[in-house]
């Protein structure tokens, strides 16, 4: 088992924040901790779990694996999932959240497997995952813990790592407690400890919540320039090119078909969250169409606050785009849930009203043909496709360019051929119907986005 220092406690083990100057190691383990982990490891990596998770009294576990997506979680995080405990409760205990007995029972089973980290698919109190350990003896970490390991792990770039590191600490703050260790003011400033910067009498945990606090601060202040500067640069980008975002729940296929409609070759992985920073690739549909489509990080049930705060600016493309491609894993048997949990994180940005087309994405596992035809009843204005044989492209980007083809407005114009550096860019963000040449200058009808009129004004008939 490796050393380990959890999220909650971790703050003091370097200094927090990446150094923007640093390199980015790209290898695909290597990745920022801003807790302080060396590089190589992750909170759980390697380390034996076991899954706890709870249910409404009377849900049929026949037909329903509660666990499924935290064993990917996990899996993705690096750790060997060894036993499963599933409890059906009303209301969580307020001690440790499954009981008294089921502790007992989890204590067992953690001394008889060996395991190393205990897991819960629900969000846990400092109290609970206090009292937790003591009663079993084993580390204990919550789906939020897990889930923001992950996004730690899969950062690359630096506002990725911001990010991250904003939504760990917004996290660890009301968690930081007499278990774990401390920031030190040498961490915190990069040298002294300086004037000013703990009291007479002040006590370690009050210091550690002061330096993560103004961390926080900093981070906050920094991501907001962030936002801005991106949302200058998405607005820089949609007000000449009509845009097109991906969402789509995490393992949805959402890079593979950003690959098979642009042959953009991005980096896909049979794993959650593997795509964590905004992709943007021309796409050109029928009838000459050129469009912007952007791939953006996947959502997932009970996505941590916090995270969807921090990448608010990473999904600025998302809140502009002039469409949205929801994907869905049809082959999932929560295909349903993962719709709505999508829906549910778009309200949050704002981008619950952008006009929208459901992708169903890989069909082609399904067995029976008579499942195509009862997703397609169930939901009529959806499209079919495998990313994966290419099954439904073409009546994918007819669909799209036909959406799009209606938001275009026709405009007659005659230009002069001076005018070479407008001639050469109209393609990039209008439809040429029709082009006449006539002494100097240029008749043509064209099909443009409402934003874009202003640069045709002039040389309008």
């Amino acid at each position: 088992m490796i050393s380990w220092t959890p999220p909650r406690h971790c703050i003091n083990n370097g200094p927090i924040g990446p150094d923007p100057a640093a390199p980015i190691d790209s290898s695909p383990v290597a990745a920022y901790n801003p807790c302080g982990l060396k590089t190589t490891e992750k909170t759980v990596y390697q380390e034996r779990a076991l899954l706890v998770g709870t249910v409404e009294p009377g849900t049929d576990l026949r037909s329903l694996d509660p666990l499924d997506e935290l064993t990917r979680l996990a899996e993705t995080a690096g750790a060997v999932v060894v036993d499963r405990l599933v409890q059906k409760r009303e209301r969580p205990d307020p001690r440790t959240y499954i009981g008294k007995g089921k502790a007992a029972e989890l204590s067992a089973r953690v001394s008889d497997h060996k395991i190393d980290t205990v897991i819960f698919d629900n969000e846990l109190s400092p109290g609970q995952i206090a009292n937790l350990e003591k009663d079993i003896g084993c580390k204990v970490i919550d789906r939020t813990e897990l889930i923001l390991d992950i996004f730690a792990t899969h950062a690359r770039t630096y506002q990725a790592k911001l990010q991250v590191e904003l939504a760990q600490l917004e996290y660890t703050l009301p968690r930081i407690s007499k278990l774990g260790a401390h920031i030190t003011a040498e961490q915190q400033v990069g040298g002294g400890a300086g004037i000013g910067l703990r009291g007479p009498g002040e006590k370690q945990i009050e210091s550690d919540r002061r330096l993560a606090r103004k961390r926080i601060v900093a981070l906050r202040r920094e991501m907001k320039d962030i936002a801005h500067r991106k949302r200058r640069e998405v607005s820089a980008r949609t007000v000449d090119n009509t845009t097109v975002s991906l969402v789509g729940y995490t393992n949805a296929g959402k890079s593979s078909l950003m690959n098979a409609l642009t042959k953009a070759g991005v980096f896909v992985e049979d794993k959650l969250f593997s795509t964590l920073d905004t992709r943007t690739r021309i796409w050109i549909l029928q009838g000459g169409i050129k469009v912007l489509l952007s791939d953006t990080v996947g959502f997932i049930r009970n996505l941590p606050h916090d995270l969807v705060a921090s990448f608010h600016a990473t999904l600025e493309e998302v809140a502009q785009a002039d469409l949205l491609l929801h994907v869905v894993d049809a082959s999932h048997p929560q295909s349903a849930e993962h719709i709505e949990s999508v829906e549910s994180v778009l309200k949050v940005l704002e981008a619950a009203d952008k006009p929208t087309l459901l992708v169903f994405n890989k069909v082609d596992r399904f067995r029976d043909p008579i499942e195509r035809e009862i997703l397609l009843k169930r939901f009529p204005q959806s499209i079919i496709i495998s990313a994966r044989t290419g099954e439904g492209i073409d009546q994918l980007t007819a669909r799209v360019a036909e959406r799009l083809t209606k938001r275009l407005i026709d405009v007659d114009v005659e230009i002069p051929q001076s005018e070479g550096k407008l001639l050469a860019e109209l393609t990039t963000w209008s439809v040429p119907v029709k082009r006449e040449y006539v002494d100097s200058t240029v008749r043509m009808t064209l099909r443009v986005p409402s934003r874009a009129l202003y640069k045709l004004e002039k040389f309008r008939v």
